[in-house]
């Protein structure tokens, strides 16, 4: 959208914090870049120059706006809606996955070269993927910085930096502020509300500073609005893994497993923001943890373009209009959801948490909850290769679908992560035993994150439609969802919306 002059002026002088994410305004006569709802008084049109990342706006010798935090932006909901190489390398740039494993391991996770790599992040977002980087480790030390009493050192090597000598001079190049003096504009008592961007972004990598208290670190998610939190929620807690996850005091809390150790987040819905406590035994696990909570609740989608598509359908729009910025709930842990997807065939929503439960106590690694009620780690596909099939209280053929799953999760021969090609990991998911179109789709869009993947043979989907008055065959409601395209998964919330079903709403 960057190279859309005449879009991205109308964007800025109207401070529309939609485009947040999409472009970042550099203004050549101060040096600064913003994002599109900057609050202060928009430059001359003639001062303004556009730039498709802060990587990109850092490299070209600008830097950050103090007010609106641009470097803070939510992700571009491109990230989301794509599976080509660009994409899929900035979901895993987010996940940290250069800085644990450099360049070399993002080019060979997308199966790449490091050139080819370089090239199309360069030729796209105006920057390569250690500027990428770079940018998202500057991000995460100021989110250290100005919420934790940390010392430095720990800070720099928690966010990433290879010396403290290298952390300071990102943080005064980007912040045009010492780490000191960051830390000394910043809130001084715990829980502090903390500075707050403005529009629907998130500050660090994916979060706005809020404060801490007793080892816990907490922080804002903001979203693009609007989001109802019903059905996102309200999945997540119908199908919640005793031990794993809960619903506790208006927070939806699991156990994460992490790179450098494992976590605990509790993650609470408010109107304009998603409410965020992580207790980490690592710190470096901090930006895929928000990472992977951000993918969970789909909070970098685009709700206006996702409803506008879905409203043109007319037996759709009344269910657009009456709950609008309905979400996509999916995972933090890919191989996790292939797992239960597989427990969960054909039978209720509380036999598959039985199943699963079963699973974690047995499998799983226990883990202290400071606050009780969360018990365990979701077993690894590496820690289940070693269950025993005949101690699964299942069908003979669905002891032989997890355990042919198990195993090529677990010996890398089967990608579910967050670098998968979309329609690659659906051919290899429909090579395995047992696994039909229903299994494979829904995998696809909790899992994989694929906004078009669709169910038209879920039986809740199809009594939906009939009552709409939408063709409710497979074949017929498939040919009627070719409209709704790339958005079929949003559709699939909006039917299920009209099912007199627990996932529909958030328990009181």
């Amino acid at each position: 959208m960057h190279t859309d002059t005449e879009r991205c002026v109308r964007a800025v002088q109207s401070k529309d914090a939609r485009f947040d994410g999409w472009f970042f305004t550099a203004v050549v006569t101060t040096r600064i870049y913003c994002r599109p709802s900057c609050p202060v008084v928009p430059p001359k049109a003639e001062n303004m120059t556009f730039y498709p990342s802060a990587a990109a706006c850092q490299q070209a010798g600008f830097r950050a706006c103090k007010r609106c935090r641009p470097d803070s932006s939510p992700g571009s909901p491109e990230w989301n809606q794509r599976a080509d190489l660009v994409a899929r390398a900035m979901r895993l740039i987010s996940d940290g996955v250069v800085d644990r494993d450099g360049v070399p391991g993002l080019a060979n996770r997308l199966g790449y070269s490091i050139r080819q790599v370089e090239r199309q992040l360069l030729a796209e977002l105006g920057a390569g993927p250690l500027a990428l980087a770079r940018a998202q480790r500057a991000q995460t030390a100021r989110l250290l910085i100005e919420t934790t009493a940390l010392p430095m050192a720990e800070i720099a090597f928690a966010a990433g930096f290879a010396s403290i000598r290298t952390f300071n001079d990102t943080v005064r190049e980007v912040f045009a502020l010492a780490p000191g003096e960051l830390r000394a504009r910043a809130p001084k008592s715990p829980g502090a509300a903390g500075p707050r961007p403005a529009g629907p972004g998130p500050a660090g990598p994916g979060a706005v500073p809020g404060g801490t208290a007793g080892g816990v670190l907490s922080l804002r998610l903001p979203f693009r609005a609007p989001l109802n939190p019903d059905n996102l929620f309200g999945h997540l807690i119908a199908t919640a893994v005793p031990g794993v996850e809960e619903w506790r005091d208006g927070a939806y809390r699991r156990t994460l497993n992490l790179p450098y150790g494992h976590g605990v987040v509790a993650l609470t819905p408010h109107p304009d923001h998603i409410g965020c406590r992580l207790s980490l035994t690592d710190l470096r696990d901090l930006t895929i943890a928000i990472s992977h909570c951000r993918r969970m609740l789909d909070l970098d989608a685009d709700p206006i373009a996702v409803d506008g598509q879905l409203r043109a359908d007319p037996l759709l729009a009344p269910l657009v209009d009456k709950a609008p910025g309905r979400r996509v709930p999916r995972t933090v842990d890919e191989a996790e959801f292939a797992v239960r997807a597989v427990l969960g065939q054909q039978v209720s929503t509380a036999a598959a948490r039985t199943h699963a439960a079963r699973l974690v106590t047995a499998h799983g690694r226990p883990v202290a909850d400071p606050e009780g009620g969360l018990t365990h780690l979701f077993p690894t596909p590496e820690e289940l290769a070693a269950l025993d099939p005949e101690s699964l209280a299942l069908p003979r053929s669905r002891r032989a679908t997890l355990t042919t799953l198990v195993r090529h999760l677990a010996d890398g021969s089967l990608r579910l992560g967050v670098e998968s090609g979309w329609d690659e990991a659906r051919a290899r998911l429909t090579e395995l035993p047992g696994f039909g179109p229903w299994t494979v789709e829904v995998i696809a869009m909790r899992a994989l994150g694929d906004p078009d993947a669709f169910l038209p043979s879920d039986l809740g989907i199809r009594r939906a439609a009939q009552e709409l008055g939408l063709p409710h065959t497979p074949a017929a409601l498939t040919a009627r969802a070719a409209a709704w395209r790339p958005w079929r998964a949003y559709a699939v919330q909006y039917l299920w919306a009209i099912d007199d079903h627990p996932i529909n709403s958030i328990p009181a």
